[in-house]
């Protein structure tokens, strides 16, 4: 039997897994990730300084994974450092193994 839409159940995991999925639809942000992961924490000028991008432009990159809650960043003044947000970011990657299971 071919299921519809109406099937489907919209449970809050799949609200959460669309936010991830969202945030990390663009390659710079899977860059950033990536270099948070191997640096654990660092400020928005460091980012500049490695990717080739306007500082305005990372800026736009990070807030998109803030809101999704995949980083999360201190006011270190005169500087913002961020770091990955490990609890979001581990149920980010359960939500993705389930999916693809």
């Amino acid at each position: 039997m071919k299921r519809t839409l109406e099937d489907i159940d919209y449970e809050e995991s799949t609200e959460e897994l669309v936010l991830f999925a969202k945030a990390l639809a663009h390659p710079t942000r899977i860059a950033i990730l990536k270099y948070l992961e191997s640096q654990a924490c660092c400020f928005t000028g460091d980012l500049v300084a490695v990717l080739p991008l306007a500082q305005s432009t990372v800026s736009q990159h990070l807030k998109e994974l803030k809101n999704a809650g995949l980083i999360q960043g201190e006011l270190k003044p005169p500087k913002i450092k961020y770091c990955i947000n490990q609890e979001n970011w581990n149920k980010a990657k359960k939500l993705f193994a389930e999916f693809f299971k």
